[in-house]
C-alpha cells in the first residue's frame, strides 16, 4: 500500500448526520468493473478452505453461516478488503483512531431466498447467551461499526438492506433470552406480509415487548450498486428485503465489523457456538486496521494462517 494513499475520513457534516441515523452511505469502495472481476477470481480461491481458520466437519458447510466467518484471516484480497482506507478511515472517524476489525461474514441471497429478519446486535450473545464483545465498564449497550460491501448489485427486488433511522439508541431485544435454530423454517415464514426469518432463528423470540413489532412505514431501503459499502450501528434496527428472483445473480454482500482496541472480544471463551454448530477459536485473532492496540485484551492477528501481513499502513502510523 502506499505511504502516500488518499484519506477517506468522514466530514463533519457527515459525522453528525451518522449519528443522528444511526447509518454513512452508500460511499465508493470499488469501481463496479473491479469488484466483478475481482470477485470472479476470489470465489474460485476461497473453495479452498485449507487455512481457513474453522475446521468443519465436511457435511456441515452448506447448512452454518459460519462457514462464512472471517475468511480474511486467510484469503489475501479480504485481507486487503477489511484494511482498506475507503472504510477503515470513515470507521476511525468515529470510533477514534485505534480500531479493530473482530469479525467478517458473507452475506448471501439467492434467487427466491426470504429477506432477513428485522434485528438489532449488541454483543452478539443472542445464539449462545455468552457476549461475543464487551464494551469497557460492561457498557449495557454497545454494539459494532458494520461495514457491509456490495460485491454484487443489491436492489429492493434483489435483498438490498433496511434500516430504521435513529433506532440505534433503544434496544429492543434482549439477547440474553436466547433463541431456537431450527433451520427447517428457512423460506417458509411471513411476517407483516414479507417472507423473512434469521438465517433458521426468529428473532421475534428476542423481543423484550413481545406484542412490539417494528414499525416499517419508517423503515428505508439502501440500493447499492456493486463496489460500494455502506457503515451502520449494529444496534440499528436494520433487515434486508427477499430476493425476488427475477434475475438468477445471487446477491452477495460482505460485512466487516469494527471496534476500538478497549473492547474485549469473546472473552473467556475458547469456541464459538452458533447454528447448532461449535468452533474452536485457537486460529482466531482479531485485526488492527488502524492506530495500535495499547490494551492487550485481545488475541491480534498479524498475518493471515499463508504468512501474507495483515496490519494496514495507518495502522502503523
Amino acid at each position: 500500500m502506499s505511504e502516500y494513499q488518499e484519506r477517506h475520513p468522514l466530514t463533519s457534516d457527515e459525522l453528525q448526520l451518522f449519528h443522528q441515523l444511526g447509518y454513512a452511505g452508500p460511499f465508493k469502495v470499488y469501481e463496479p468493473e473491479e469488484i466483478d472481476r475481482l470477485w470472479r477470481r476470489e470465489r474460485i480461491r476461497l473453495m479452498d478452505r485449507s487455512n481457513a481458520v474453522y475446521r468443519l466437519p465436511s457435511d456441515q458447510y452448506e447448512i452454518t453461516n459460519i462457514a462464512n466467518y472471517d475468511r480474511h484471516l486467510d484469503n489475501d484480497f479480504l485481507a486487503d478488503h477489511v484494511c482498506r482506507p475507503e472504510i477503515a478511515d470513515r470507521v476511525s472517524s468515529i470510533l477514534g483512531p485505534d480500531v479493530l476489525c473482530w469479525r467478517t461474514e458473507f452475506f448471501p441471497k439467492y434467487p427466491g431466498d426470504e429477506g432477513t429478519d428485522w434485528h438489532q446486535a449488541d454483543t452478539f450473545a443472542h445464539a449462545s447467551g455468552a457476549p461475543q464483545i464487551v464494551w469497557p465498564n460492561d457498557d449495557d449497550f454497545g454494539g459494532t461499526i458494520t461495514a457491509w460491501c456490495a460485491f454484487t448489485e443489491a436492489k429492493s427486488d434483489t435483498a438490498c438492506l433496511q434500516f430504521i433511522p435513529g433506532t440505534h439508541r433503544t434496544k429492543y431485544y434482549d439477547e440474553s433470552k436466547g433463541f431456537t435454530y431450527a433451520p427447517e423454517r428457512f423460506n417458509k415464514t411471513d411476517k407483516e406480509g414479507v417472507r423473512r426469518g434469521f438465517f433458521g432463528y426468529d428473532y421475534r423470540e428476542l423481543q423484550i415487548d413481545p406484542d412490539w413489532s417494528p414499525d416499517e412505514s419508517k423503515a428505508v431501503s439502501l440500493e447499492m450498486n456493486p463496489g460500494e459499502a455502506i457503515l451502520f450501528w449494529s444496534t440499528l434496527m436494520h433487515a434486508s428485503r427477499p430476493h425476488e428472483g427475477r434475475t438468477s445473480q445471487m446477491r452477495l454482500g460482505f460485512a466487516s465489523r469494527y471496534v476500538p482496541t478497549s473492547v474485549r472480544v469473546y472473552p473467556g471463551a475458547d469456541t464459538l457456538s452458533e447454528y447448532d454448530t461449535d468452533i474452536s477459536l485457537e486460529r482466531y485473532g482479531a485485526v488492527v486496521v488502524s492506530g495500535s492496540d495499547t490494551y492487550g485484551h485481545n488475541r491480534i492477528a498479524t498475518t493471515t494462517t499463508t504468512g501474507r501481513p495483515l496490519r494496514a499502513l495507518s495502522a502503523l502510523s
